[in-house]
């Protein structure tokens, strides 16, 4: 009964420890942020995960890459921080397929928490192979002079 036990733990273990690697979020992601004053305007991540290490970048249309710091990815959750005019942003996320839900927050009054939904730039599509030329058609050779 232990030996069951036991098996059925180390399975258990297997199975959980092979679903918290389930989530992939390298890779572009975008979506709409809204301001206090009601505009919007789209933001791009760019995230690189290597383990439990995650980097990359944020873009807000129009304005230089931010580089993400304190990242860290936890199964299909992962949080990060970034910063611009002083400001610190804490990011806590959620990731399901191309999916990813945010949640922002600061200390600051003037600047403050989201929520965003992001999802993921897909590469563009491959180009459609050529068509293959068509044969050759013999050309038609000039009529023989008539006498």
């Amino acid at each position: 009964m232990k030996r069951l036990l036991s098996i059925c733990a180390g399975l258990a273990m297997v199975l959980s420890a092979a679903g918290a690697l389930a989530a992939d979020i390298n890779g572009a992601w975008t979506g709409a942020a809204t301001t206090p004053d009601g505009t919007s305007m789209q933001i791009t991540f760019t995230f690189k995960q290597d383990g439990a290490t995650l980097t990359g970048t944020v873009q807000v249309a129009g304005n230089d890459p931010i580089a993400i710091t304190n990242g860290k990815v936890d199964g299909d959750k992962f949080t990060f921080d970034d910063s611009f005019n002083g400001i610190t942003i804490h990011h806590d996320c959620t990731v399901d397929g191309d999916t990813i839900k945010m949640s922002t927050a600061t200390d600051n009054n003037q600047f403050p928490g989201m929520q965003l939904t992001l999802t993921r730039v897909k590469d563009a599509a491959p180009a459609a192979p050529a068509a293959p030329a068509a044969p050759a058609t013999p050309a038609t050779p000039p009529a023989a002079p008539q006498r």
